[in-house]
């Protein structure tokens, strides 16, 4: 049964990539625009253009995409990638690269190192906390959409209802800030229950805020096993494969997310927030290498800086398999990963209730 798993996922993305070009040359996506939210694991170039230390848009990274290194932190597709294929859609550009016309079938507004909190991540440079993304889909909403739909703000309502929001962030809130003691005092001032709480209550918030703009379908990936990243397991005294205690604290961010998001969708008329119930699956991966044909899932494929830990050293050739890796650099996953994670939405409901592919029939 895990073979199949497996295999289906293969045929599935081959299915998706067939999907993807017969709906640009057809005109027929299933959803009008992709808006994707988040941090570097959902950046497609974003942070290019910011003052920051926290860039991709250098080999060995992108060495198997199609457009090279373009600021996503893997080798190849990213989740949102993966879903702009099954929804027919061209990948969204990085927001802040637009200079024209903001195109209507979508934008990425995610950047690398920011978090839920407006100052996580600052002491890398500077990127765009979730509070900055979506004051950037306003200017949208507000300033550029409207020239797609001259005297036609109806338009632009449905416009906005039918699209897919998607959105991963949190986990830069715990490393780049409660478990930095000498950067950020937070991890003084909060429990990680209350931490967790914090970060909650925050990102309702800011959801609220999307729905106000038009957003009305949005799904939210679970912060994933940050414990088991090599920038933590290299760091940090553990025993098996993973940091547990780390683990530990983005559970309770996780375990809440779920009633979080229901609220939302039973206060907010005519919208569905769903939880991308992923962590368990990026965790399982780890564990159980072969049932998703990886080899490596405590190495990153990349040479890095310190010692593995870090982001990958430019111009440096990566291992001659990065697929069969789950870990591209320190911190960030391969697009093996990335595929599995974004499959699983589409089309399990143990991942994703409603599935994507649910979802844009509702």
């Amino acid at each position: 049964m895990e073979n199949i798993k497996v295999m289906g996922f293969t045929l599935f993305f081959f299915s998706v990539g067939l999907l993807h070009f017969i709906s640009l040359a057809c005109g027929a996506p299933l959803a009008p625009a992709l808006f994707v939210f988040g941090d570097s694991l959902f950046d497609s170039g974003n942070n290019n253009l910011l003052p920051t230390v926290s860039k991709a848009n250098f080999k060995p990274y992108g060495v198997d995409f199609v457009r090279g290194d373009t600021g996503r932190f893997s080798n190849g597709r990213l989740v949102p990638d993966f879903i702009a294929e099954f929804l027919g859609l061209p990948y969204p550009p990085p927001s802040i690269s637009i200079r024209i016309s903001t195109p209507v079938t979508g934008l990425n507004y995610a950047s690398a190192s920011c978090g839920i909190l407006p100052e996580t991540g600052q002491f890398l440079g500077k990127c765009l906390s979730l509070d900055d993304q979506i004051d950037l889909f306003q200017h949208t909403v507000k300033s550029s959409l409207p020239k797609h739909f001259k005297g036609r703000p109806n338009e632009q309502s449905e416009h906005l209802s039918k699209s897919i929001f998607v959105v991963c962030v949190g986990s830069n809130d715990y490393m780049s800030n409660y478990l930095k003691p000498k950067e950020y005092d937070t991890s003084k001032l909060y429990s990680p229950q209350a931490f967790a709480q914090h970060l909650l209550d925050k990102l309702s918030a800011q959801f609220q805020r999307l729905h106000s703009l038009g957003a009305r379908k949005v799904v939210m990936y679970e912060i994933g096993p940050i414990g088991c990243i090599p920038s933590m397991t290299r760091k940090k005294k553990h025993s098996g494969k993973c940091v547990e205690e780390s683990n530990q604290l983005v559970a309770y961010f996780n375990d809440d997310l779920l009633g979080m998001l229901q609220n939302l969708t039973s206060t907010l008329p005519n919208s569905i927030f769903v939880r991308g119930h992923a962590h368990w699956l990026g965790y399982d991966a780890i564990i159980n290498p072969s049932r998703y044909g990886l080899l490596d899932t405590s190495n990153p494929c990349c040479k890095t800086w310190a010692n593995g830990t870090s982001a990958c050293i430019p111009e440096l050739k990566p291992c001659p398999n990065p697929n069969q890796h789950y870990f591209f650099d320190g911190y960030h996953l391969t697009e093996t990963v990335y595929s599995v994670l974004a499959g699983a939405c589409i089309n399990d409901r143990s991942v994703c209730s409603p599935t994507l592919r649910e979802l844009v029939q509702m």
